[in-house]
């Protein structure tokens, strides 16, 4: 009996394909099953930057994106955050350095609240004064960026760290002007606000199933 309800459990289940935001060419992130599409809306898939591009250089960068609404057999997606591996972060720190780390909230140009961590790691140890100095630097960089982007432009900046006038980038321009710096990087982010008809709402992603249980 048991088994037999598992099959057609089973057999009631459609796949749909989930895919990521138009910014990266609505990818295919995956497939997953589901006997009710609405049983989808604010699943989280995680990938990493190079399954999306094929660029291994970003193959430490781990992307989060959050199911909104699915059309057909397609679930499509929002960009919810990233982070870089833990790993990589860790092969960055050295001995005799300073690891610098500043966590900013942030507003797009369209609407939307984000926070951001930001890491620079120094060539040799710095004083307390010289890192105050160089998360001075990072916060005015952050913000200023985010104000000047759309959400769009914003993950760009803050994913494809070794572009040119990406966040990491310029961050590393000033501040290595306090003291030299052997790396910097976006280590994190996290969407917290999104634009609503009444004004900024949670980045949260309720399920009709959950409104409805309500």
């Amino acid at each position: 009996m048991v088994r037999g309800g598992i099959r057609d459990t089973w057999r009631l289940k459609k796949w749909f394909k989930v895919v990521a935001p138009p910014l990266f060419g609505e990818t295919v992130l995956g497939t997953t099953p589901a006997d009710d599409p609405d049983k989808l809306i604010g699943r989280v898939m995680e990938t990493t930057l190079f399954d999306i591009t094929g660029d291994y250089s970003y193959v430490h960068v781990k992307m989060y994106f959050q199911v909104v609404r699915v059309e057909g057999d397609t679930a499509y997606t929002r960009f919810k955050g990233h982070e870089l591996l833990r790993d990589y972060i860790r092969g960055l720190t050295r001995r005799k350095s300073s690891k610098v780390t500043g966590i900013f909230n942030v507003w797009t140009k369209d609407g939307y609240g984000l926070r951001v961590t930001a890491m620079a790691f120094t060539r040799q140890r710095c004083k307390t004064s010289q890192k105050s100095a160089i998360r001075k630097v990072m916060q005015e960089v952050v913000e200023q960026k985010a104000r000047e982007s759309t959400l769009d432009e914003l993950i760009q900046l803050m994913v494809f760290s070794d572009h040119e006038g990406s966040l990491a980038y310029l961050i590393d321009e000033s501040a290595r002007k306090i003291y030299p710096l052997r790396k910097v990087e976006i280590a994190k982010s996290k969407l917290l606000w999104v634009p609503g008809p009444n004004g900024p709402e949670k980045a949260v992603v309720v399920s009709p199933l959950q409104l409805k249980a309500t």
